[in-house]
């Protein structure tokens, strides 16, 4: 149970999960854990590996775990928290991502234990006829409750007919595989507790649900995301990895430690006592870039990631830097930042010029006026973008 409520928003109920273990250990059969992603883009990043490190501890306990990838229910698109509806992807679309998705999973879960599956197994043969009776199992007026929907249906926006199905998507999937316990984000709430429901209604034990706090990402703000570029990618190399995670502040270190590491919390509560004596706190956030970036990676990478992050602090540089080939000299600073693939705008370099995040050849730039000749030439932007750029 210890290991359940890590780092949890809530795990509900408690008492009939509790009933669920034992009855477990009493007769020798793994409980099935459930989690289920739509594959509506080709990456992961750490934020999601939340719910699969929770995933991971309750493998490693004995239990079976099924990574479900909604290749239907991606058809119909996941309203959750959404304020418009969202569109729908297209069925190449889908396959392409959800290639990926179990490859990227594997790195965080055991793949030889890990069941997968997809809900077009069971989703797809229902039917017409199926969907009808389906949809006979829960009320407009409880779909309404639904907070997302509740708003949107107050401001006077439009919501899809489809856009009910997916709950009742989710909740099948729970129905067909016999679920003893779902994982989500907090805002997968509703569809988890769908699930139970459903379950219910089929003459089945329900499952208990499990919620997942959603991880702020290296802004400490905003829940992380790839259009709030504040995240960390599995795929990124080492190097990106390391130098990303030393970049979040103190505070948000621990949270990330809690929801992230896979060290116990009794370490942790040493950790975290050791730097209150005194002890520096960057050694804390050091141990934990490496601990993520040789989940993702390998510890030779990991040491050597954090080497390449001391070169640089020192004012060396990588051994990596792109090389890069330009035309048009003389060329403006903000335009050679752009091409060079160091800005994705030329206002966006000139923002970051102001900010004193650009050096050229080691030395800062502040005039946004600037135009380089033909040459080459070393840029820099923050502390982990280079290029190295002849201009000609």
């Amino acid at each position: 149970m210890a290991i359940s409520l890590r780092g949890v928003e809530e795990l509900i109920p408690q008492e009939d999960w509790l009933q669920k273990l034992a009855k477990s250990e009493a007769n020798g059969v793994p409980l099935r854990i459930k989690l289920g992603l739509d594959p509506t883009a080709p990456d992961i990043h750490v934020g999601h590996t939340v719910v699969l490190n929770k995933m991971r501890q309750l493998q490693d306990l004995g239990h079976q775990v099924i990574f479900l990838i909604g290749d239907f229910t991606s058809l119909i698109g996941d309203p959750s928290g959404r304020n418009t509806t969202r569109p729908p992807l297209t069925a190449e679309q889908i396959k392409s991502n959800a290639e990926t998705y179990y490859k990227q999973a594997s790195l965080v879960l055991d793949p030889a234990r890990t069941e997968i599956r997809y809900n077009s197994e069971w989703s797809e043969p229902l039917g017409a006829r199926g969907m009808i009776q389906l949809a006979a199992r829960y009320t407009v007026a409880r779909m309404m409750e639904r907070n997302d929907f509740h708003d949107r249906f107050k401001a006077g926006s439009a919501i899809s007919v489809h856009e009910f199905l997916y709950p009742l998507m989710q909740g099948y999937d729970s129905v067909a595989l016999k679920s003893d316990l779902e994982l989500g984000g907090t805002d997968q709430k509703f569809n988890l507790l769908m699930g139970r429901h459903l379950q219910q209604e089929y003459g089945q034990e329900p499952q208990c649900i499990l919620t997942m706090p959603l991880l702020e990402g290296l802004d400490g703000v905003e829940k992380m995301s790839k259009s709030k570029n504040n995240y960390i990618g599995i795929n990124e190399d080492a190097n990106t990895m390391f130098a990303k995670v030393l970049s979040i502040s103190d505070d948000l270190m621990w949270r990330w430690y809690t929801l992230l590491s896979f060290r116990s919390e009794a370490d942790i509560a040493a950790l975290k006592g050791e730097i209150a004596a005194g002890r520096n706190p960057k050694d804390a956030k050091v141990m934990l870039a490496k601990e993520i970036t040789s989940r993702f990676h390998s510890a030779q990478a990991a040491d050597a990631a954090e080497q390449d992050f001391i070169n640089r602090s020192k004012g060396g540089l990588p051994d990596d830097i792109p090389e890069v080939q330009l035309g048009g000299a003389p060329l403006g600073i903000g335009a050679l930042l752009k091409q060079a693939g160091l800005a994705p705008s030329t206002s966006e370099a000139n923002r970051l010029i102001d900010g004193g995040g650009v050096r050229v050849d080691s030395s800062v730039v502040s005039d946004k006026s600037l135009k380089l000749e033909p040459g080459t030439y070393v840029l820099q932007v923050g502390k982990r973008k280079f290029a190295k750029v002849t201009l000609a």
